[in-house]
């Protein structure tokens, strides 16, 4: 497996002279397994994947959402594939909300919103509805073979964590999570014993409690710190951590600290930054 981070912020896109390092995208990673090409999360980055998907059209992708908050959906009305007619896209997501996952992705591009709407998408789309430990088995027709399980995570209106088994391998995808006073145990058992663990690192500890920062505590926004990901990391026995989902307050120097404080928890471990590749 391959995986390329495009967006690493949460929240709100942060661009400028301070982020530039980081990256200012919002949440958006790609993971190759074998010809499979599976997506997580729609936030601005997926603009920039989309644009360097062209050279290989036709396309079959597997687009998974964790939730459709703004930041983890506004980068697909800017998705140039989907505009291709020939390719396959594939989208799942829970009806954690009121509405489902194509009358969500819809809705954002409807007047007076957007100009385009979802059905001048050319591609040809197909919706799927997630169930927690339910495995979805995906098979790239030569034999590539891949297993996506979801479980769900602490958030306001709901979110999926997702985890990917290819190939003896395995990366989990857990953003927009908040911790429990204990290890969550169903994000614990769909951890267990992964090689790459890539988790909601938005604050620290002292921005969580309200300490350091703006905008008072954060309890209850659905979002976890660095060390709280060390604590999972450590339970589940996986091997690598990636620090995901950055405040859109926090400048290239403060992540580097963020990133820092963690290694001295869990030596392998780092924070995201658009274009970091992770070969397995």
């Amino acid at each position: 497996m391959r995986v390329t981070f495009w967006g690493v912020r949460g929240s709100i896109p942060s661009p400028g002279p301070d982020t530039v390092g980081v990256g200012g995208n919002t949440s958006c990673v790609e993971v190759r397994a074998g010809k499979l090409l599976l997506v997580f999360d729609g936030g601005t980055g997926l603009r920039l994947l989309g644009k360097t998907l062209l050279k290989e059209m036709p396309i079959t992708a597997h687009l998974f959402f964790s939730h459709v908050h703004w930041d983890h959906i506004q980068g697909f009305p800017f998705f140039d594939p989907a505009f291709v007619g020939g390719n396959s896209i594939h989208l799942y997501g829970g009806n954690n909300v009121s509405r489902t996952l194509e009358e969500t992705l819809a809705g954002q591009m409807d007047h007076p919103s957007f100009p385009v709407h979802l059905t001048d998408m050319a591609a040809k789309m197909i919706f799927h509805d997630v169930h927690e430990f339910t495995p979805i088995e995906l098979d790239a027709g030569d034999g590539t073979k891949a297993t996506i399980t979801a479980a769900r995570g602490n958030h306001p209106n709901g979110v999926w964590a997702y985890r990917v088994d290819h190939g003896g391998r395995s990366v989990m995808y857990a953003t927009d999570t908040e911790h429990y006073a204990v290890v969550d145990q169903q994000l614990l058992k769909l951890a267990k014993d992964t090689d790459v663990l890539i988790y909601d690192s938005q604050y620290t500890p002292e921005e969580y409690a309200g300490t350091a920062g703006s905008g008072g505590p954060k309890l209850g926004w659905g979002h976890s710190t660095f060390e709280e990901a060390v604590k999972l990391t450590r339970a589940a026995g996986v091997k690598r951590l990636i620090l995901y989902h950055h405040d859109p307050m926090q400048s290239d120097a403060a992540v580097a600290e963020k990133e820092r404080r963690a290694r001295e928890l869990f030596p392998n471990c780092e924070a995201a930054r658009e274009g970091l590749k992770i070969e397995l």
